[in-house]
């Protein structure tokens, strides 16, 4: 039995825009956005998560704020690295005890990117570094019995990556990761704005516009708010009113390719898996499942019963959490190395 000083253990769910951090017997404690505010002449991070985001785009020149982790994998190992270490340091005490860290990973990660994930949060304080799919993890939060030969899809519409999966058996049998997600569709909007109103927007406004009235499906009631930018005619600034209506017209590319994805996972997937399915149904997290109507456009295109969880960022983070008393069981370091090992 262990000592209650290292009860501690952390679950941590990294991604593009948001991280999330669940500690063993306290569940989840911190949700802070993945950001990183830097000097840049002496390398020393000023902020970590929200206070750091406020800092995009308003800062002098000697300091820059930037997102460690791109696409789901470790885009700046430093940044990382520190980041995890404040993250850790915010939830445990002064030890001897490291935690052990259990770390949310996309299924399609390469043995490098896993590497850089292991070795980061070993240099940030950790005893033991775990790895677990994300789809896997979700599929835990979401209440799911993974260990059955039940096929069930996981749809995770993150802050850069959407990744599809069909997990049956304990593990990932089928899956699709491509980089079109929530940050695709703030582009979308700033694309439409200035190809529609010949108006420059940041993607915080986007962002802002997107989840106040955002859709994929038209609304009972058509929204309407005001975006500010610059006129690229006159280069003076210009206020622009958009409608939800619109939001639907400019989300057309982003959320095709996401069903493309669907589809192609959909026909990886072994026909009796695909019958699961059908009773199952699916499940949809991630901030990007948070866009109205989405879960109802892909029940369409699928046919498929189509279900988003209850806290769809934080999600991920929950399933890793009920690991951290198993991990004795699990096998520590590199999935890809463990995966090569069960084959042979």
């Amino acid at each position: 039995m262990k000592f209650s000083i290292f009860e501690k253990d952390i679950a941590i769910d990294m991604g593009t825009t948001s991280t999330v951090v669940f500690a063993q017997g306290s569940g989840v404690v911190l949700r802070e956005p993945t950001v990183v505010a830097v000097d840049k002449y002496n390398g020393r991070i000023l902020k970590v998560g929200q206070e750091a985001q406020k800092m995009l785009g308003r800062t002098p020149a000697n300091i820059v704020a930037l997102h460690p982790v791109e696409y789901g994998v470790i885009s700046d190992y430093d940044m990382t690295a520190q980041m995890i270490r404040e993250l850790i340091g915010r939830i445990t005490s002064v030890s001897l005890f490291k935690p052990c860290v259990l770390a949310c990973v996309p299924s399609s990660i390469s043995g490098v990117e896993e590497r850089a994930m292991i070795d980061a949060a070993i240099e940030a304080g950790a005893r033991k570094v775990y790895l677990i799919e994300t789809a896997v993890a979700t599929a835990m939060g979401a209440g799911i019995d993974i260990s059955k030969a039940n096929g069930h899809m996981i749809i995770d519409i993150g802050g850069g990556t959407t990744e599809v999966a069909i997990i049956s058996a304990g593990g990932v049998v089928a899956c699709e990761s491509i980089k079109v997600a929530g940050s695709s569709f703030d582009e979308a909007i700033v694309r439409y704005v200035r190809h529609k109103h010949k108006v420059l927007v940041g993607l915080g406004a986007a962002e802002e516009v997107k989840r106040s009235i955002g859709c994929v499906i038209q609304r009972p009631d058509v929204g309407a708010e005001e975006l500010k930018g610059r006129s690229l005619t006159t280069g003076l600034p210009q206020t622009v009113s958009i409608t939800s209506n619109e939001m639907i017209e400019a989300f057309v590319e982003p959320m095709n390719q996401i069903l493309d994805a669907i589809h192609t996972v959909l026909e990886r997937t072994p026909p009796q898996l695909v019958g699961d399915l059908e009773t199952n149904g699916i499940v949809m997290s991630g901030g990007g499942s948070l866009i109205y109507g989405i879960d109802r456009l892909i029940e369409r295109s699928t046919g498929i019963r189509t279900n988003v969880v209850e806290d769809p960022i934080a999600c991920a983070a929950f399933g890793a959490g009920r690991l951290l008393s198993r991990l004795d069981d699990m096998q520590d370091g590199m999935m890809n190395y463990a995966r090569k090992r069960q084959l042979k």
